[in-house]
């Protein structure tokens, strides 16, 4: 059976109008698909990183929070603590670039704590993992309205709903299995010896002499010492094998047992993803407002609308993920297109 996406045209980024159109999407996908609501469903965002001029701003989504409001159902925004270093590696960090970028209208959540500290295990059955690592936040929702910024990622090919699933529900150390599935290492020319990595280590598997080392047979790869490390001394391999398919399996895992509707923003369309902190040039016109409740073909549909679009076969290593996905039962790569 195909999946319902829903689609609205427009070829520009004015985030009042974009709200609008969001919220004709949002009420037609609650009407479609009979949707009840319980009594707070979270909306998963992302900030954007410090220095990014490309990230949906929060007017984006006002249009959406206006309907869970006037039904009564309570809100928040949501996300987690990014790898890298950055503006969004520590909760104090995060919420702070948050509210800078705009994100002031409903309360805030980073759902695995200070330095990615606090996680849920979901067990799943695939190719790579048995179970996945993510905050904890999320645990008590049941159901989330996942507003994605459709464009490219250097690793994963595209990042949308899926991406926004999968790395945006994980935990740091989540979100390291992914990358790399190994224990991050010591830069020892940037090491200073400040010992600020063994705070932040709760398994003691760092030690110091005349540098800092981490026993990779104690390490359970949290990555929190990446994100305490002052000289950035401490990093990770980002050369993983099998990374899109890991990050399918996490976007899997991340919505088993939810209702979910997502809802896909194809404009501000870059080459790389909001991660990036700094501009980026626009690579494709803006296409328009997509949403569903099947995070597979919603990609899919905003893929295809792209290549369409361009005449070309931009952003199509993702393409391996959404097939991976597919084959786990997260959705379904054949749907319907419902323009409105």
């Amino acid at each position: 059976m195909k999946s319902k996406v829903f689609f609205k045209p427009y070829i520009s980024y004015q985030p009042k109008e974009l709200s609008e159109i969001a919220r004709e999407l949002f009420e037609k996908v609650i009407r479609e698909e009979d949707i009840v609501f319980a009594e707070e469903v979270p909306l998963k965002v992302t900030f954007g990183e410090k220095g990014n001029v490309t990230f949906l701003t929060p007017e984006c989504f006002d249009g959406v929070i206006d309907v869970l409001e006037e039904k009564g159902v309570k809100t928040r925004f949501m996300d987690s603590n990014v790898l890298y270093r950055g503006s969004r590696t520590t909760r104090e960090k995060h919420l702070e670039t948050a509210k800078e970028h705009g994100f002031t209208r409903i309360p805030i959540t980073i759902a695995d704590g200070k330095h990615g500290e606090e996680t849920q295990i979901v067990p799943i059955s695939g190719k790579y993992f048995d179970s996945v690592i993510l905050g904890k936040g999320y645990e008590p929702y049941d159901q989330f309205v996942v507003l994605a910024h459709f464009k490219g990622h250097s690793q994963a090919g595209f990042g949308g709903a899926m991406k926004q699933l999968a790395m945006g529900f994980a935990s740091r150390s989540g979100k390291m299995a992914q990358h790399a599935g190994i224990r991050p290492w010591v830069r020892e020319k940037k090491c200073i010896t400040c010992g600020t990595c063994l705070d932040y280590c709760d398994h003691a598997a760092i030690t110091i002499n005349d540098v800092a080392k981490i026993d990779p047979e104690v390490c359970v790869g949290c990555a929190a010492c990446i994100a305490g490390c002052p000289t950035g001394a401490i990093v990770n391999d980002w050369s993983g094998e099998n990374f899109i398919e890991k990050l399918a399996e996490y976007a899997y895992g991340a919505q088993k047992d939810k209702q979910n509707i997502y809802i896909n923003f194809l404009v501000n369309i870059t080459e790389n993803c909001d991660c990036v902190g700094e501009p980026m040039d626009l690579i494709a016109d803006h296409i328009g407002v997509l949403a569903s409740t099947d995070g597979v073909a919603i990609d899919k549909a905003c893929l295809d609308l792209l290549q369409l679009q361009e005449g070309n076969k931009l952003f199509d290593d993702g393409r391996a993920a959404l097939d991976h996905a597919a084959r786990l039962g997260m959705g379904s790569l054949e749907y319907e297109l419902l323009e409105i």
